[in-house]
């Protein structure tokens, strides 16, 4: 058994049991923890709002950590996204013990789409746009997704992709250089050897894109998974584009694509292929993007 800081073991289990009602499991958690939350309902979709005890004192406004809690019918979920669902809880136990209160989590539901669905459909959209206000804009949003796997921290370079096919969006670009640039200096701070900027697959970032938001992804892989997925990057600049595209993706049997993302959306999505033993390295990382 393997225990999160504050949360049992059991709990995480509970939550990916196949009958899980996910939504209640998560309210009971965080009600246990003793964390303030709100309940957002966007388009038939309950977003859960984690809140610091006390309002920052930042001029800035606060941090944004998002994880989806979602998942594919037929799937534990394990790893998409339980286990950055429970990461982002325990970051905000820690935050809240060391007094620091300039963030906000965010529990997103729908991240998953269904066939014939557009980004558009997706929660992180109509939150996004549910939300929008000067504040929300000037956020630093980062968005942590199939975070339970693996030594290294991939920063995604997937909305370079969708605007390089997208006129315009200088503004936003921009505010995304900002987040990947502040991630990155987070990570040397932090004397984080294990780094990577690589395309990812979607994650509630490219709703927030929709939206004109700028949202950073944060991913983990293991390090001969992400070694691999280097050299085939530098061989075949082209395979960006099936990493991005979740069509192409699911139409492309390649053993290229790395074995914790092929796992993705399964029945292999299990307890099992978790590495709990780094999610100390996840935590520290997203508790100090909300004291800088």
């Amino acid at each position: 058994m393997h225990n999160f800081i504050g949360i049992p073991w059991q709990h995480f289990m509970d939550f990916i049991a196949s009958a899980a009602d996910r939504f209640t499991i998560l309210t009971k958690i965080l009600s246990k923890a003793n964390l303030e939350f709100n309940v957002l309902e966007f388009n038939g979709y309950r977003h859960i709002i984690v809140t610091p005890p006390l309002p920052g004192q930042s001029n800035h406004p606060p941090t944004l950590l998002v994880a989806h809690y979602d998942r594919v019918d037929g799937s534990p979920g394990a790893n998409d996204n339980s286990a950055g669902v429970f990461i982002l809880i325990e970051t905000a136990i820690k935050l809240r013990e060391k007094g620091i209160n300039n963030w906000r989590i965010i529990l997103t539901d729908g991240e998953e789409l269904k066939p014939g669905e557009s980004i558009r459909d997706q929660g992180a959209y109509s939150l996004a746009e549910g939300l929008k206000n000067s504040r929300i804009e000037k956020s630093r949003i980062f968005c942590f997704d199939t975070c339970g796997r693996g030594d290294t921290m991939v920063i995604s370079t997937t909305l370079d992709h969708l605007l390089k096919k997208e006129r315009g969006g200088i503004k936003l670009k921009d505010s995304l250089m900002e987040l990947r640039n502040f991630a990155l200096e987070t990570a040397r701070e932090l004397r984080m050897t294990k780094l990577l900027l690589a395309p990812t697959p979607f994650s509630d970032d490219v709703g927030f894109f929709r939206a004109g938001l700028a949202a950073q992804t944060i991913t983990m892989l293991p390090s001969n998974e992400s070694n691999l997925l280097v050299s085939e990057l530098r061989k075949n600049p082209e395979f960006a584009e099936v990493l991005v595209n979740d069509q192409m993706r699911q139409n492309t049997l390649t053993r290229s694509i790395p074995e914790t993302w092929r796992s993705l959306n399964t029945a292999a999505d299990s307890y099992i292929r978790l590495t709990p033993k780094h999610y100390k390295t996840v935590i520290n990382f997203a508790e100090a993007l909300c004291n800088r």
